[in-house]
């Protein structure tokens, strides 16, 4: 069973799939075709039963048709079991999708990344597989807010790897206008929850510290985003609530167009109507 580690770190490149070609090219050297677009594949590289192979996270770069695919595996232990299954992950994934495929493995430990990067022979003559390790000296120290802004996912990355560092204030402060850029806050929550996971206790602690200083970015835009979308659930629950006592029959449909909408003009108009409006339909007229 994945760690939540793991899952978290495999996460980062689901949502943004592009890191894995910055850290491709800026940390790795490795030359990535033109593209227009960057998309997450299904991890599931099945080609036959009963064997299954899924990769943590799969993506695809797009011109027109697909110039490159990358499996990006996330390896926080020796699991000898990866050295046979890595082959086949490319190999589906070069078959699906018509283009060149490359294997792209994330260590947060360096003795981890050393046994990734060991070459795999497999048999044929000539015929090698010498992974591509992100060992964590080639991650980069996010340390500016604005390149942490631009790359959220980095910056987790970053301070992940390198948060027990000296320099950790500054990276926190980076991280932390990062996240309270976001307009997600579900998911500036979810970073910070991973970055906390993944510290150790001083640096976690220290984390924590700066979130609750008045001065953080994170504490004062996400407390602003969260008492926005506090208020705008309770005028939805309100609206819902108004209907209700008239009498006012609301379709599952309607139900689901009300409590979905965040735009918080809307809202106060639906609740101001809810209270005079006879039919469900007439509030969204």
């Amino acid at each position: 069973m994945p760690s939540l580690e793991h899952e978290s770190l495999a996460m980062l490149f689901q949502n943004r799939p592009s890191l894995a070609a910055e850290i491709l090219h800026n940390a790795l050297k490795v030359d990535v075709p033109d593209y227009k677009r960057a998309r997450v594949e299904t991890g599931d590289l099945t080609e036959w039963n009963p064997a299954e192979f899924r990769a943590d996270a799969v993506v695809v770069f797009e011109a027109v048709a697909p110039v490159l695919a990358v499996v990006v595996e996330i390896q926080l232990r020796r699991d000898k079991g990866k050295r046979w299954r890595w082959p086949v992950y490319l190999a589906g994934l070069r078959a699906r999708t018509r283009c060149p495929a490359i294997l792209l493995v994330i260590c947060t430990d360096a003795g981890i990344a050393d046994w990734c990067a060991e070459p795999i022979d497999l048999g044929h003559p000539d015929w090698t597989l010498t992974p591509l390790v992100l060992k964590p000296e080639a991650v980069p120290v996010v340390t500016d807010a604005a390149e942490a802004v631009r790359d959220p996912e980095l910056a987790v990355l970053s301070t992940v790897t390198h948060g027990a560092a000296y320099d950790r204030a500054r990276m926190f402060h980076a991280l932390l206008s990062a996240v309270a850029a976001l307009e997600d806050v579900d998911r500036a929550e979810l970073y910070i929850d991973i970055v906390l996971r993944a510290l150790p206790g001083t640096p976690a602690t220290e984390l924590e510290a700066m979130m609750k200083s008045d001065a953080s970015p994170y504490k004062s835009d996400l407390a602003r985003r969260n008492y926005a979308r506090g208020a705008a659930e309770a005028k939805v629950e309100a609206i819902l609530t108004v209907l209700e006592v008239r009498g006012v029959p609301v379709p599952s449909e309607a139900r689901e167009r009300i409590t979905a909408c965040t735009d918080v003009a809307q809202i106060e108009a639906w609740l101001k109507r809810a209270a005079i409006t006879r039919t469900v339909n007439a509030l969204f007229d």
